[in-house]
């Protein structure tokens, strides 16, 4: 069963009905928010750009971006259809349903994976690695590199994740209390600190220290990518063992996620030795951020006018204090590159 009555009532508050999916692929040219489709061709293409910087990297003997590139796909597909369709995979009686996507220009299985999700996630992971190399960091070693990339990958993603809910880009499950809880305003916090910087530090470690040894790329990309969600699942026992004590569950989430902004940060103001930034460094952060930028400034009214956390077209807001800390902390570290 793909639309559970969970699914039906999260997927109806977006604007469509999970019954009336393909279970392959759909092309639609219609959207539900004029952002979304700005959304997928800033994402889109940045993954493209990623991947043609990837490729000049390696050609010119650096294997890791294009090794970062594919892991984040294996890793994509490793992690995504568990929380798409639990019950494929038994944790249905554990997890329940999560949350859904809206729907997008193009969509995959049963319109739960847009294409710009699966453009997301190496988008991301070669933003936040090229950002922490052009400040040097990975010269210290893969450890203080990984340290940076969750604390880089977290103030970037982290923009983007406070501002979908409200402009119906997805929506959390509300009944689901074991993911979705505790929560910064619309964002599970195990959200904003196992998928915004802890997947992606691990998976980053993994890439820099097995493919930089030489040993097969094929092998050790797949590798690494399969191992993430294992980081994760790790970095998530803290929390775990406050059972279901909500407030307990958000002060360990909250005290983790600090510690990701205090080590990022140091670790980045530390490093002294710069990198010359690649075009993909200098320019598309600062783009990404800007998009961002004027998503977060359209949908002000909507968010100051919320009431209870809610707008008035029914759909949750962020935080916009962390949106914007989040802001600030990406516009500095870029500041820093480009004083490179």
């Amino acid at each position: 069963m793909t639309c559970s009555p969970e699914a039906q009532a999260v997927t109806r508050g977006l604007g469509f009905d999970c019954d009336d999916v393909s279970p392959i692929v759909s092309v639609r040219l219609s959207w539900a928010h004029w952002t979304m489709p700005v959304l997928e061709l800033l994402v889109v293409g940045g993954a493209i750009f990623a991947l043609v910087h990837a490729v000049r990297r390696y050609r010119a003997g650096d294997r890791v971006n294009l090794a970062l590139w594919w892991a984040s796909l294996v890793y994509l597909f490793v992690i995504e259809p568990p929380l798409y369709f639990p019950e494929w995979f038994g944790l249905d009686h554990i997890y329940g349903f999560i949350f859904a996507h809206n729907r997008f220009t193009v969509q995959f299985m049963w319109d739960r994976l847009p294409l710009y999700i699966v453009a997301f996630y190496p988008m991301i992971s070669q933003l936040a690695y090229e950002v922490v190399r052009s400040l040097g960091v990975f010269r210290r070693g893969a450890l203080p590199g990984a340290v940076a990339v969750a604390f880089v990958c977290q103030v970037f993603y982290e923009v983007f994740d406070h501002i979908g809910p409200q402009l119906r880009w997805w929506a959390w499950n509300p009944a689901d209390h074991v993911v979705n809880q505790p929560a910064m305003a619309s964002v599970p916090l195990q959200s904003a600190l196992l998928f915004a910087s802890v997947s992606f530090a691990a998976m980053t470690y993994l890439v820099v220290r097995l493919v930089r040894s030489g040993r097969s790329f094929v092998l050790w990309t797949a590798v690494a990518g399969v191992l993430t969600p294992l980081a994760m699942a790790l970095a998530g026992i803290p929390s775990r063992l406050a059972g279901g004590n909500v407030t307990a569950q958000a002060w360990v989430l909250g005290v983790e996620l600090g510690l990701v902004w205090l080590a990022g940060v140091w670790v980045v103001v530390t490093t002294r030795e710069v990198v010359q930034p690649s075009a993909f460094a200098r320019y598309y952060p600062a783009v990404y951020l800007g998009v961002m930028a004027v998503f977060w400034i359209s949908a002000l009214p909507a968010y100051f006018g919320a009431v209870g956390g809610i707008t008035a077209d029914g759909t949750p807001i962020g935080s916009g204090l962390y949106a914007l800390a989040c802001f600030c902390a990406a516009g500095a570290t870029l500041y820093r590159t480009r004083r490179a």
